[in-house]
């Protein structure tokens, strides 16, 4: 074994990523890793901070895109990790758990009657999309323009298309047949969405983000959730919530809670895992009935309620409910962050609770066009700045960043400090 394939912190990240390109497409496992001119390389982490294979201490505000509520290696969530594993870590069948959490899940979210465990939160919308299809017995679907779902074929569709207009694969190898069935409206445009209902009666269901969270957060607009939700029940359209962000993010219950909006469907992951993979989807009885083995709209998995994840998952949402006052604790945070920042100068600052965003332009953006007239060049020069004061946000002006439980009043400042002296 040569010194490049050892597994330990002696290899620098810059030799791993040189390693890494040979096997990896790209060197990295997912895209948005793919940070010039290389990646860090995380040997372990603890609390708010992320330790490289370099040396180097990073006060992490990205908390693995949003699944670590309470930080890094919490201990609590640790221990129910350790006490499963001596239990076994995959069975292949029902666990004990799988349906307490099943109840737990359901009871903290109006908009679920039964929910399905999958392993992310990709199978999760994919998986609503097609209960929403078999339910309906039609076949398109409207999405939100800069929405995400997941890196399935149905919902990656190019944004920026108008208000009507047949979606554009976003990726090589899908075909246009399945995209075509893929619809878009622009955020915050609830005359957008009655306007293309109106016109089309083929529509399963509209899936959205409540809040955007992938390019965000960009929040919704005072009785926005409130009348897409009219507005799909008048055309007898499905409501999809997607909450793999908002999830125990902005609240127990999530968004829905949060502006009182009782969806149809919803799909859950990130912080119901504790930090391993998850997925959930759920939504009314009369709906979720149709899913196999009850009904005739197919999905399985071997993965799916994984026992490891389902004790993670359980001991971090038994944790929020004991700790409520932690929403509260984070939204004081980003709320004194913002205010620190007296003048916003270039840019504007958004934040929702624990999630937050510094945008170059100059007032907030409401929708994804609008996201997009955000100076990229100068975040650059921001990220890069705050990589050299020893802070890690998202690589893109288009990923939310997170604060956890683990965020010290320490880490605050020094989070503040940077905030003005990077922007």
């Amino acid at each position: 074994m040569n010194r490049s394939e050892k597994m330990n912190g002696g290899v620098p990240s810059s030799e791993l990523f040189e390693l890494a390109k040979t096997l990896i497409p790209g060197g990295v496992s997912s895209p948005v890793r793919a940070i010039k001119p290389y990646p860090f390389y995380t040997e372990r982490a603890e609390g708010a901070h992320l330790k490289t294979v370099d040396g180097t201490d990073f006060l992490d505000c990205c908390m693995a895109y949003g699944p670590l509520i309470f930080g890094h290696a919490h201990p609590a969530i640790r221990k129910a990790i350790q006490e499963q594993l001596e239990r076994g870590w995959l069975y292949g069948t029902p666990t004990p758990l799988e349906p307490l959490f099943a109840k737990r899940v359901s009871q903290d979210h109006p908009g679920m009657d039964m929910v399905r465990f999958v392993s992310s939160g990709s199978e999760a919308t994919m998986a609503a999309i097609r209960l929403a299809r078999g339910f309906t017995r039609k076949n398109d679907i409207v999405k939100v323009e800069g929405g995400f779902h997941g890196a399935h074929d149905a919902v990656l569709v190019k944004a920026g298309s108008g208000a009507t207009t047949m979606g554009v694969p976003d990726s090589a190898g899908i075909p246009a047949g399945i995209v075509a069935h893929t619809r878009q409206v622009p955020y915050n445009d609830p005359e957008a969405l009655e306007s293309l209902l109106s016109a089309h009666n083929d529509i399963a269901a509209f899936i959205i983000e409540p809040v955007l969270g992938n390019i965000g957060p960009v929040l919704p607009q005072d009785t926005y959730l409130q009348k897409v939700r009219s507005i799909t029940k008048a055309h007898d359209v499905l409501l999809i919530f997607d909450e793999v962000i908002t999830g125990y993010r902005v609240g127990i219950g999530g968004a829905q809670v949060k502006y009182g909006v009782k969806p149809d469907l919803t799909t859950l992951g990130k912080i119901i895992g504790g930090g391993l993979p998850i997925g959930a989807f759920g939504g009314r009885r009369e709906i979720m009935e149709l899913v196999a083995p009850q009904g005739p709209v197919y999905q399985a998995g071997t993965f799916s309620g994984n026992p490891l994840s389902l004790a993670a998952g359980m001991a971090t949402i038994d944790r929020l409910h004991a700790n409520r006052n932690l929403y509260h604790d984070l939204d004081g945070m980003t709320r004194a962050l913002d205010e620190s920042l007296v003048r916003h100068d270039q840019g504007s600052f958004v934040r929702l609770g624990s999630m937050f965003k510094y945008f170059f332009r100059s007032l907030p953006p409401q929708n994804y066009r609008e996201v997009k007239e955000c100076d990229t060049e100068a975040f650059q020069i921001f990220w890069k700045r705050m990589m050299g004061a020893g802070i890690f946000i998202p690589p893109s002006q288009y990923e939310t960043n997170f604060l956890s439980a683990a965020h010290s009043d320490n880490d605050l400042s020094i989070l503040t400090q940077a905030y003005q002296q990077c922007r």
